[in-house]
């Protein structure tokens, strides 16, 4: 349900319960050029005298140098707040790795090189339901692939996905055979990087979902997959329970498995129930930690994301800081993301959001879901009939249980559990991400 449906008074109690929410942050707008492509027009429908530009148009990211001069002006002013007393992040990031990281960003992080790894790939922008979309699209050179639509989430972006279109597109050179191979399709949620940001109320995950299949039937495919993680999870989700015509099959690497019955003690921090199994009892634990000591920054996102919105496009290192904390929890890095990312990998991320200005819109995304992204029951997952698989990281803010996803998933074809990689399966570990997406979509190409 939108949260912009909900009657204030849910919404009060909903703020009550802060720590129960969906996970899922800027001065001048930067420069791109997107132009008209014939190759990839489609025919623009007509409705009476309106006519609907359906065109995709080739796209180009060239940020100003002003604008790179005032990120490491402002980066330079930083006034930084006290240490923390504490030897741990229970408080947050600590100051001395943050400012480690904003230093190198002000000093020797060269946005060039991510602008140039971007253009280097096929990239365009189409109109759909009034937003502009952005999305890379890269064919490969098998004229059977599967075309598959990866979608990231907060705080990810479009960066996620680069280092696994070389194995998804040509997976023999990379261990694959020839007919493992994949279209690949990766847009930018709109709110998000270079897409548009939504000036009215709506654009929640099935919205967004409708939008993905526009973007895949206009692109002129007749079948598809989908894959997501984070709201990418969610929107794949969104969209199986729509059932477009031509959608194959999903797979998520964030389900939405908790059983009704456990999402009351998990948010109040209860003992895990005594019959629950061993890794029930593991995944009822870390849903608890998350919500009782974690998700502050989604209460934030959900409820006021207006007012996060001020800091995140003010503040290059408070936005930093935001950010560079997700990375370390969430990842499989033992609290250290620069052992799976590296800093420039982070910084391409951190900086696209500062860039768009998209702190604000990208949390409204939380706003319009208003939704526990895991709760089996929220996402209604039972009502999904199309085939469902899942591939479960280890350092996933959760591990879903095998149990709970069958019981989540009634349509359920494919579950694996893999031995490294986090909540940015993708991006930490790309080769293995592949493979898995060959495995699980195998059987129905």
């Amino acid at each position: 349900m939108s949260s912009a449906h909900v009657p204030n008074a849910r919404r009060a109690s909903f703020a009550k319960r802060t720590l129960a929410l969906a996970l899922g942050v800027a001065m001048l707008a930067p420069s791109f050029y997107a132009q008209s492509a014939h190759a990839f027009d489609a025919a623009a429908n007509t409705t009476g005298t309106t006519k609907v530009d359906e065109s995709i148009r080739p796209f180009h990211v060239h940020v100003p140098q002003e604008q790179l001069d005032d990120l490491r002006r402002r980066i330079a002013e930083t006034r930084w707040p006290d240490k923390e007393v504490v030897k741990d992040e229970s408080q947050g990031v600590q100051l001395a790795r943050v400012q480690a990281l904003v230093k190198y960003w002000g000093t020797d992080y060269d946005w060039r090189k991510a602008e140039a790894q971007l253009n280097a790939l096929p990239e365009f922008v189409t109109n759909i339901d009034g937003v502009d979309i952005q999305f890379i699209h890269v064919r490969s050179k098998n004229p059977h692939a599967l075309p598959v639509i990866l979608t990231h989430g907060w705080p990810g972006s479009t960066f996620e996905f680069i280092k696994t279109i070389g194995p998804l597109t040509d997976p023999v050179a990379y261990g694959g055979r020839a007919e493992d191979a994949f279209d690949v399709i990766i847009p930018s949620i709109p709110g998000y990087g270079f897409s548009g940001k939504p000036t009215e109320l709506g654009w929640n995950p099935e919205r967004t979902a409708r939008a993905w299949d526009v973007l895949m039937k206009r692109l002129g495919y007749k079948h598809y997959v989908s894959q997501g993680g984070d709201h990418g999870s969610v929107i794949s989700d969104a969209l199986a329970r729509q059932a477009p015509k031509g959608l194959l099959a999903i797979h998520l690497n964030m389900p939405a498995t908790i059983p009704g019955n456990l999402v009351k003690g998990i948010n109040a921090g209860d003992t895990a129930p005594a019959e629950l199994k061993p890794d029930e009892k593991e995944a009822y634990q870390s849903l608890s930690t998350f919500f009782g000591r974690n998700a502050a920054y989604g209460a934030m996102m959900v409820t006021r994301p207006q007012t996060i919105g001020y800091s995140l496009s003010d503040s290059p290192s408070g936005l930093a800081a935001w950010m560079y904390e997700k990375f370390g929890q969430w990842s499989d890095s033992n609290g250290v993301p620069e052992n799976v990312l590296s800093r420039d990998e982070m910084l391409n991320d951190i900086t696209l959001y500062w860039l768009t200005n998209t702190g604000a819109s990208s949390s409204r995304f939380y706003w319009e879901n208003n939704n526990n992204n895991f709760s089996s029951v929220t996402q209604r997952t039972n009502e999904i009939k199309v085939p469902v698989a899942i591939t479960v990281f280890p350092r996933e803010i959760y591990k879903a249980p095998e149990s709970w996803s069958k019981a989540a998933y009634p349509s359920l074809y494919y579950y694996h559990q893999v031995s490294k990689g986090g909540h940015f399966a993708a991006w930490e570990q790309p080769q293995l991400f592949a493979e898995e997406l060959r495995a699980a979509f195998k059987s129905v190409r």
